[in-house]
């Protein structure tokens, strides 16, 4: 049977995990270039819906604001950077398990690796300790980035879209132009345009987000 390591599973006891079935976990925090029976896959797929159902009916709960703003919230709050940001927040790189190979290409501190595992976590919390423990655990790690509005801002892709409608320009045109290192730890540049009035980039861990930091840097330059 799979075992946790003790110093790991009185770390994620202190930080509001319940450790039942130690399998479970040891799936949860194990990468895919262990090699193992099992990894986190299956279990961050898990997680993913659990965090989702737990932040929308937070959001619900707290705020009167029509659907389409707590989309936008809901967006912003359950995105792989946040939870890459809680991920680090709570020192979980250090208790993920990782081959040597993906650690030296940066795996360890990858958004995508980090906000899987952290999904992952997520959904072991709900296999072994039932919707209600979940939840609580999102309100707990999660509340800050509620508490501060995170998402209530326009999302940069909406506002460019927006601010080329405004001023009578064709709307944005968004291009991969990069993509590189390994596929745990990639990195993708894109290009927008907007049609006579000019172009910016944006570099992230994934396409979307490289899009809403090409978004952001074409306000910055021409908005």
């Amino acid at each position: 049977m799979s075992v946790i390591e003790p110093v790991t599973c009185a770390w994620l006891e202190e930080r509001g995990f319940a450790v039942r079935k130690p399998a479970i976990w040891h799936a949860a925090l194990t990468h895919g270039s262990m090699g193992e029976p099992a990894d986190y896959e299956r279990l961050e797929f898990l997680g993913d819906r659990v965090l989702g159902l737990a932040v929308a009916q937070l959001l619900y709960e707290r705020s009167e604001a029509p659907e389409g703003a707590l989309a936008l919230r809901l967006n912003a709050v359950v995105s792989r950077q946040m939870c890459a940001q809680v991920a680090r927040e709570i020192g979980l790189p250090a208790h993920v398990r990782i081959s040597k190979q993906a650690q030296a290409d940066g795996g360890r501190d990858s958004d995508n690796i980090l906000g899987d595992v952290m999904e992952a976590l997520l959904g072991a919390q709900f296999l072994d300790n039932g919707y209600q423990a979940a939840r609580e655990l999102i309100g707990a790690l999660w509340g800050p980035a509620l508490d501060r509005g995170e998402g209530r801002r326009k999302h940069p892709k909406s506002a460019l879209q927006e601010w080329a409608a405004g001023n009578q320009r064709r709307p944005p045109e968004y291009e991969l132009v990069d993509r590189s290192g390994p596929d745990h730890a990639a990195r993708f540049t894109v290009r927008v345009r907007v049609h006579k009035v000019g172009e910016a980039e944006g570099t992230a861990s994934s396409k979307q987000e490289a899009e809403k930091a090409a978004a952001a840097e074409f306000m910055e330059k021409f908005g």
